[in-house]
């Protein structure tokens, strides 16, 4: 585990960054053409930056970005 000391100001930045991958992943999820086995790999990375947004993030900021649906639970045809 490795620690992070962050000023005001690269906090706010890396808070845009994971908001903007996360926005960026959801559009992935809803698109059809994207290979079942490349979603899955999306949805474990999205997990991983998920989990860091929550560190940063407040309670309202990140019920925006929890996922709707379980990739299982998509129909993927």
């Amino acid at each position: 585990m490795l620690g992070f000391l962050f000023h005001s100001k690269e906090v706010l930045e890396l808070e845009y960054l994971l908001k903007r991958e996360l926005e960026e992943m959801l559009l992935d999820f809803s698109d059809k053409r994207i290979d079942y086995l490349v979603k899955r790999a999306m949805e474990e990375r999205y997990s991983i930056l998920f989990r860091m947004y929550a560190r940063i993030a407040s309670p309202t900021e990140l019920s925006k970005y929890v996922r709707r649906k379980k990739l299982e639970e998509e129909n993927f045809t």
